[in-house]
């Protein structure tokens, strides 16, 4: 769902003067207002990340240069152009290791330039249209893309795991004629083949042969093709404003979305390895899905801009991660959601220190996980990033910080402009002043995070989504006419200009008059020795206003759920409010296929024992304990003869 590109695309911007960018590097600690308390330790603030801001914002300006020469080049310079020239300057050079196998770049060239005059013979496509992939992490993803790219063409990523009206949904977004799916979706086409045939939309399937009428198999027509170049004016009508992808939303709160992602977004993105200091040199290992903006644009579309090798994993396996860390001599690691949770919670073993791991990119690593997994891991610098993937707003931790998801510097504030403005969470809407103007929040207060919408940090929207698209632009905000970019999440910014993440707009409930924020409660609840996840959201409960915390719970292995042990946690570190008073242990928690936790059924279904099978446990304050729920007690809290 997130694409930090604006954090180092200072980019999109002219290039920066030096002596402006000195001039910025001196006021640097003193962006963003506020006080940072006495004169001494002020100036202890303003030069203690010197070092690291000067890094970041020196690499950022000369990245900025770089794209700005690219924009002014005729034809425009694409990401795509940069692969082709590695593979004419470095045609031997490993692009992709994939399951025991290199591919070189040259390789990589021939393959996609089969795959461009396959489909431009066969589906007829050419400059402007959009083709969806529906394939899994493997190196015909790559060719696939690459030769769409060499057409001119724009590439929907599907993701893999959806189904029936989702996938549906994802072609009336963003207008493919054509579908390009792996064998071993053949199954989940099948089931809408039917609708998609009616729409006019030609199906491919990456095999040799496909008995299904409708399904046209594509890997022979590719073979078949001559593997020399393309002639360039196939994409000539590209430019850095085109469409170049569509990525989709988890889908966390309903349907999937397509974010526009243009060519401009692409190399912005793709700057982001660059920004935190990998080379050429490096080596990426990607285990995200490819469909997702972490592992494609930052993963891929990174890899190739640094001209290294990545080394591509069908999904994320915590057992295996190591040890193709070490075959591989893998320098850069990727990481999002709940994974580096799940690598701090394999067995322990005595040589997990023995691996050339540089740097972690990515974005959702709890403060405790992230101090555990360098305690035992070793020295690795960790880039935490904040950002989405349609947004025009972005943060990266280039300090390493632990717990903070990036960093305010005045090169980023000058050319991406935002405000953390007051939000009402019962609300769930800005607060703002007499005049209907937004509030900024002091510093350190929590706010509601909004990029200007700008000719620098523009807001492309949603493919076929007006109506998503005009609820993201929050206009009005500091004066008439003004038009933001809506993130929806909930951020704070400290006094060193640390950026910390609280909640997502609408995961953040309200209960007896106070918020409550469900990651923190999910950290108190994980301090039980039995609880291995938690899963935190507020419930109605009826003749109260509000929602009640209650938490969907997996446990550790082997172990059942300790009633007192949770009581002990939850009472002794978190205010009454905020306590959840309803638990459901799962076998295993709803997560999108980038790892989130999906909370909306959970909070349809409530917590009635007569609909639900799982175990559930009450917060009885007069035992002192967690009881099973039962009827007896559901009924009473309904009837309000249990008092909550």
């Amino acid at each position: 769902m997130y694409m930090w590109w604006c954090s180092c695309s200072l980019l999109a911007a002219l290039a920066v003067p030096p002596a402006l960018l000195l001039l910025l590097l001196l006021l640097q600690g003193g962006s963003g207002g506020g006080s940072s308390g006495s004169s001494g330790s002020s100036v202890s603030a303003r030069f203690r990340y010197w070092r690291d801001d000067c890094g970041y914002m020196w690499r950022s300006a000369k990245l900025g240069a770089r794209l700005g020469l690219y924009k002014r080049r005729r034809p425009f310079y694409s990401l795509l152009d940069r692969f082709s020239e590695t593979a004419r300057r470095h045609p031997a050079r490993t692009f992709v290791r994939f399951e025991g196998r290199a591919y070189s770049y040259a390789e990589a060239d021939r393959r996609s330039n089969r795959v461009a005059r396959a489909l431009r013979r066969h589906a007829g496509l050419e400059a402007g249209d959009a083709a969806a992939l529906f394939l899994g992490n493997e190196p015909q993803f790559v060719w696939t893309w690459l030769g769409l790219a060499k057409l001119g063409c724009a590439a929907a990523l599907l993701n893999f795991n959806i189904r029936s009206r989702s996938l549906l949904h994802c072609f009336s977004c963003c207008g493919a004629k054509v579908l390009i799916a792996s064998p071993e979706l053949k199954e989940a086409v099948e089931e809408v083949l039917p609708a998609l045939l009616e729409k006019g939309i030609a199906v491919y399937l990456l095999s040799d042969a496909c008995g299904t009428e409708g399904i046209v198999p594509l890997s022979q027509k590719i073979d078949q093709e001559t593997d020399e170049p393309l002639p360039s004016d196939l994409r000539a009508s590209v430019t850095i404003k085109s469409t170049a992808l569509y990525i989709y939303t988890s889908g966390t709160t309903g349907l999937p979305k397509a974010a526009v992602v243009t060519q401009e977004k692409v190399w912005a993105a793709s700057f982001i390895q660059a920004v935190c200091g990998v080379t050429c040199d490096d080596v990426v290992y990607i285990n995200l899905p490819l469909y997702h903006s972490a592992g494609f644009l930052i993963g891929m579309c990174g890899a190739i801009e640094r001209r290294m090798t990545l080394v591509l994993k069908r999904k994320f396996s915590a057992s295996q991660f190591w040890e193709d860390c070490r075959k591989y001599d893998v320098t850069v690691m990727q990481y999002i959601g709940e994974t580096m949770r799940y690598l701090c919670n394999t067995p322990r073993k005595e040589n997990e220190k023995d691996h050339s791991i540089k740097f972690a990119i990515g974005n959702g690593a709890r403060a405790d996980v992230w101090t555990d997994f360098l305690n035992r891991f070793g020295d690795i610098k960790v880039r935490e990033l904040y950002g989405a993937t349609e947004g025009n707003i972005g943060f990266i931790n280039y300090t390493s910080k632990i717990g903070a998801v990036g960093r305010v510097n005045a090169l980023h504030r000058k050319f991406f402009p935002y405000l953390v403005i007051k939000f009402d969470i019962e609300k769930e809407e800005p607060v703002r002043n007499s005049k209907g103007l937004c509030i900024e929040a002091a510093k350190g207060e929590t706010g509601l995070l909004v990029g200007a919408i700008t000719k620098i940090s523009p807001f492309a929207g949603y493919a076929g989504n007006q109506q998503q698209t005009d609820k993201k632009r929050l206009s009005d905000v500091l004066k008439k006419g003004d038009l933001y970019f809506n993130t929806g999440d909930l951020l704070r910014i400290d006094h060193e200009n640390f950026v910390y993440f609280q909640d997502r707009v609408g995961d953040t409930f309200r209960w007896k008059g106070e918020n409550v924020a469900t990651s923190e409660v999910g950290d108190i609840l994980m301090t039980a020795d039995c609880v291995l996840e938690a899963n935190v959201y507020g419930v109605k409960v009826e003749g109260h206003e509000g929602r009640i915390g209650m938490a969907a719970v997996t446990l550790q292995e082997e172990k059942e759920f300790d009633c007192s042990d949770a009581y002990k946690q939850v009472v002794n570190y978190l205010p009454s409010y905020a306590r959840p008073y309803f638990i459901r242990v799962q076998n295993c928690l709803e997560l999108t296929g980038t790892f989130k936790m999906k909370k909306v059924r959970l909070v349809e279904e409530g917590f009635d024992p007569s609909l639900i099978t799982d175990p559930m446990y009450f917060l009885d304050l007069q035992r002192k304990t967690y009881v099973p729920l039962t009827e007896d007690i559901y009924t009473s809290i309904s009837a309000g003869t249990i008092k909550l």
